[in-house]
């Protein structure tokens, strides 16, 4: 049974609406949308869901090497054993750790471990698409 929302019942469950500034220059939307929310809804542009529904894999952003190496740093391999198993110099690890951890947003930083974040951002990555 619908009921139309008193003065009060708006004070008490105000409205919401989140919506991209884009999104506003249609001026019918904007007022049905304003109009929605003076009556209590809540008001979610759809690309907005759209976005946060998209759950991007940060470990996409690294190329395909970086991949490789990130794959054998989380089975314990040292960067030696790395270098040996690709036939590349322990520099060229280095470097290719060094791209991992530019590219996942993981500065210096004394509180972690940012080999561990990285393993765990990429073993949380093959979870959610795997």
């Amino acid at each position: 049974m619908f009921r139309a929302r008193t003065h009060r019942d708006r004070a008490r469950h105000p409205g919401l609406a989140i919506l991209l500034k884009d999104r506003i220059a249609d001026v019918a939307q904007f007022v049905e949308t304003v109009r929605q929310v003076a009556a209590g809804a809540t008001v979610i542009d759809p690309q907005v869901v759209r976005q946060l529904l998209r759950r991007e894999d940060p470990t996409s952003r690294l190329a395909p090497r970086d991949r490789e190496v990130l794959s054998l740093v989380t089975e314990g391999h040292s960067n030696a054993a790395i270098a040996a198993q690709l036939f590349v110099t322990e520099a060229a690890v280095d470097k290719h750790i060094g791209n991992i951890f530019s590219k996942l947003g993981l500065p210096p930083n004394e509180d972690q471990n940012r080999h561990v974040v990285a393993v765990l951002t990429y073993l949380d990555g093959r979870s959610a698409t795997g």
